[in-house]
């Protein structure tokens, strides 16, 4: 019963993630008169930039942006597509744990933040924590834009294709491109605040899965 519910949580939350129908085109909303006067911005206008939609427009309280640079933009959506992108997979492995998968081997190890003082506690757990250690400083290096290989350029911010992957990309329009690009970048936005917003609740003692489950307890 509780496998059931998770996956219906995590199905919900997929629904939950879609972007709106104003994400999958360009906005009108502009630069308010406010953000230009206090951060100085004179020279790109991002406000028409994809992701950048109601109710907040061009969000940039911190003014990373005041100087109109593009390789500065396409530096910050870099970063926070793959911090969207580790953050569905993160929201994701946490509920299938949650509902009691484990690989075969792992049936021991508890879910949610006590996995880590499981798998430090014992020599098989440590090769586990060597072999994702591994994997994620292989993920980081091919995951990058192969400036090195002739004839490879990234498409925009995100793109690591590298002429080797492709799934159907190029035989899309330019508008189902947007809409597709539009729909990770507001997956990844809900899975960043989705992820965070479950760890915070399992160090607080308060569920937030079906039936009352706590991760961890």
């Amino acid at each position: 019963m509780m496998k059931v519910a998770v996956l219906a949580a995590l199905v919900g939350s997929a629904a939950a993630f879609a972007p709106s129908q104003q994400a999958r085109t360009s906005t009108s909303l502009a630069v308010t008169e406010a953000q230009r006067d206090f951060f100085g911005i004179t020279s790109v206008d991002f406000s028409t930039e994809l992701g950048v939609q109601a109710p907040l427009g061009l969000f940039d309280p911190l003014g990373l942006l005041k100087d109109g640079s593009v390789e500065s933009f396409n530096d910050l959506r870099e970063k926070e597509i793959k911090h969207g992108r580790v953050s569905m997979l993160a929201v994701v492995g946490y509920l299938v744990t949650a509902a009691g998968v484990r690989f075969p081997g792992a049936e021991d190890i508890p879910d949610g933040l006590a996995a880590w003082q499981a798998l430090l506690d014992s020599k098989d757990g440590n090769n586990v924590l060597y072999q994702m250690l591994a994997f994620m400083v292989v993920a980081e290096i091919c995951n990058r834009e192969a400036f090195w290989v002739e004839g490879v350029k990234a498409e925009f911010p995100g793109d690591y294709r590298n002429g080797a992957l492709d799934f159907g990309w190029d035989k899309l329009s330019d508008d189902m491109k947007m809409k597709k690009r539009a729909i990770e970048l507001n997956n990844g936005r809900a899975a960043m605040m989705g992820i965070w917003g479950l760890v915070t609740h399992e160090i607080m003692g308060v569920s937030i899965l079906p039936g009352g489950y706590l991760p961890g307890h």
